[in-house]
């Protein structure tokens, strides 16, 4: 085959593969609330200090849906204090009706957190994409979770 013919089936390849790649990939916004209810932190540094390192977090709490009206789902997870004062790492599951997410990523004190979205099962098989967590309140009883999820 001539070298001129190769570039029409290079670019035809290399368009097949970014549709592969998730150029073509469908995305979709959910929008939930949890109600930390069950929040509970282990504190595992010394008795003198109330917040440290190594602290651990953890929580399966009612979600509901954007106008915070209905539970639609749940969720269930875990942290660990990296910074005293200022971060959690985490990693959480929701379930709802069409199967279930799991995020991982910084929980920051005080403001806005963007977690990775790591998979998922049923309609969320192949998720992927961010979640941003927003507190709704001062008490930080409420958090708005959007998940920005690609499939």
């Amino acid at each position: 085959m001539k070298a001129h013919h190769l570039v029409p089936i290079a670019a035809v390849c290399v368009a097949g593969l970014l549709t592969a790649c998730g150029g073509g990939s469908d995305s979709e916004t959910i929008k939930l609330i949890e109600h930390a209810e069950t929040d509970t932190v282990r504190h595992i540094g010394p008795a003198s200090e109330k917040d440290s390192v190594g602290d651990v977090l953890t929580f399966a709490n009612p979600v509901f849906n954007s106008s915070n009206e209905k539970q639609v789902g749940s969720d269930n997870g875990q942290c660990v204090r990296t910074a005293a004062g200022k971060a959690w790492e985490c990693i959480w599951t929701v379930s709802l009706s069409g199967g279930q997410m799991t995020v991982e990523g910084p929980f920051y004190d005080g403001r806005d957190s963007t977690l990775a979205i790591t998979g998922g099962t049923d309609e969320y098989e192949d998720a992927r994409g961010q979640m941003v967590l927003h507190a709704r309140n001062p008490e930080e009883t409420e958090y708005n979770f959007t998940y920005e999820v690609e499939k």
